[in-house]
């Protein structure tokens, strides 16, 4: 049984998943379940647990009655940021970003955040932030 994952909803479904699919397997191991660029579900996992899936952002506003809603809101801070514990945060960073991310912070050291902790941020296609971390 899955605990706890992340669902992407997504107006870029195929860019995203794209992405994904390149990156999720070199950074965590997870092997793609269900689902190819055409949507509207994808999802991964790493030994038998999921953790991510992309569900289009249309699809799922038809089930909870947000349709007629905008898709997305004003530019405002991030509400919510996926974390990847990697071996090589600059490594990783450059994976990602060949591969359709858009670098948000570059690599750094961040004592201030722990001992021996690296982290770098990138953003997914649809603009979801992403850190990557290792310490």
């Amino acid at each position: 049984m899955d605990a706890l994952y992340p669902r992407l909803l997504v107006t870029r479904f195929a860019e995203c998943f794209r992405f994904y699919d390149a990156v999720l397997p070199e950074l965590l191991g997870a092997v793609r379940q269900k689902g190819d660029e055409s949507g509207p579900y994808a999802n991964w996992d790493v030994a038998d647990q999921g953790v991510l899936v992309l569900f289009d952002r249309a699809a799922m506003a038809a089930v909870v009655g947000a349709g007629a809603l905008p898709p997305s809101a004003p530019p405002a801070q991030d509400a919510v940021m996926l974390v990847s514990r990697v071996a090589d945060v600059d490594a990783a960073l450059a994976h990602c970003l060949a591969r359709g991310g858009t670098l948000a912070a570059s690599a750094a050291d961040r004592p201030e955040w722990g001992p021996g902790l690296r982290s770098a941020h990138l953003r997914d296609p649809e603009g979801t932030l992403i850190e990557l971390q290792s310490y």
